[in-house]
């Protein structure tokens, strides 16, 4: 695969690599719990546990990587761009909007 080098290349690349909705389901959890982590520890003054929110989010989304998808995880080669979709993805998921971008970027209405 060629290098990416714009965030609209990206982002239609990023729904491919999550063309499955077990793994999608995996990344909305693990991003949901990874700001609830991040909203507790600005909450409750645990500084200390923010780091927390990256590795539960990671947690569920490389597992799904691994054993639902079995792809290499984006992260690895885009890191901003990856974690920035993590939002995006649960944003879309949440106003309903995902279904049509799994369209745009190619995905089969089978795995939407």
């Amino acid at each position: 695969m060629r290098e990416i080098t714009t965030y609209q290349e990206f982002w239609p690349y990023y729904l491919r690599e999550h063309s499955k909705p077990a793994t999608r389901a995996f990344h909305y959890f693990g991003t949901a719990l990874g700001i609830a982590v991040l909203v507790w520890a600005i909450a409750s003054g645990y500084w200390y546990a923010f780091p927390l929110m990256f590795v539960i989010g990671y947690f569920f989304a490389w597992m799904s990587h691994g054993f639902i998808e079995r792809n290499k995880p984006a992260t690895f080669t885009y890191p901003l761009w990856s974690l920035f979709s993590d939002f995006k993805m649960l944003f879309c998921f949440v106003t309903g909007q995902m279904g049509k971008e799994l369209r745009k970027a190619g995905v089969k209405p089978s795995e939407v």
